[in-house]
């Protein structure tokens, strides 16, 4: 089993790959790599969309690689290869983002990414947060409501089809967390930063079989 993170220059992805790996090895998960080229993403047999930074910016570097966005769209819509999104890599997955400009997303959850309301707070939101668990999900398997998982963002994504709605956390208001469809999840937090919590979601992404 061969699981690829992308790396579209959107990030340092060196954090996520020791995660990763370390879970693969502890879990039997197979193998892990990073890479960005397309032959790689198409021979994946998982794949993991990191993000860091700009709604328009993460849209623009990940479509600017052609071959990669495509060898993308292909694995995850044709072929069904599970597909975890993080942070910026998540709120892609949405219809459209409104950061800066109006940007399409990958249209895979029925979302749009706005700006956090938390009257009172500041944003960004950044630091740790209590899930609430809203549905059960194979990648949240062990995962209960009051576990805390790290935060970065100033930006989240508004779900409009509660099915898709995994997890939240509060902060001023309910702020999407975890979302999900088919083959597909994406977490707004960083699950290789989140200590016991994100380790147990990653080892579960990797032995998932949708």
């Amino acid at each position: 089993m061969l699981t690829v993170l992308i790396d579209y220059e959107s990030g340092n992805l060196h954090s996520a790959e020791k995660a990763f790996q370390r879970m693969a090895r502890e879990t039997g998960g197979g193998e892990v790599i990073v890479s960005d080229r397309a032959e790689d993403v198409r021979r994946a047999d998982r794949l993991v969309l990191p993000g860091d930074g700009a709604f328009p910016a993460c849209a623009a570097a990940l479509k600017g690689r052609e071959n990669l966005y495509d060898a993308l769209r292909e694995a995850v819509e044709a072929r069904a290869r599970p597909f975890l999104g993080i942070c910026v890599g998540m709120q892609l997955m949405a219809r459209v983002g409104h950061e800066y400009e109006e940007t399409q997303g990958l249209d895979w959850i029925d979302g749009d990414v706005t700006r956090i309301r938390a009257e009172g707070l500041k944003v960004p939101h950044m630091g740790w947060n209590d899930l609430v668990i809203d549905r059960p999900h194979p990648v949240l398997a062990g995962i209960e409501s009051g576990q805390h998982a790290y935060f970065v963002h100033s930006y989240h994504m508004a779900v409009h089809t509660p099915d898709q709605l995994l997890a939240h956390v509060d902060y001023g208001s309910a702020v999407t967390a975890v979302v999900g469809r088919d083959t597909m999840v994406g977490m707004q937090f960083h699950p290789e930063k989140s200590q016991a919590t994100g380790l147990r979601m990653i080892a579960n992404f990797l032995n998932w079989r949708p």
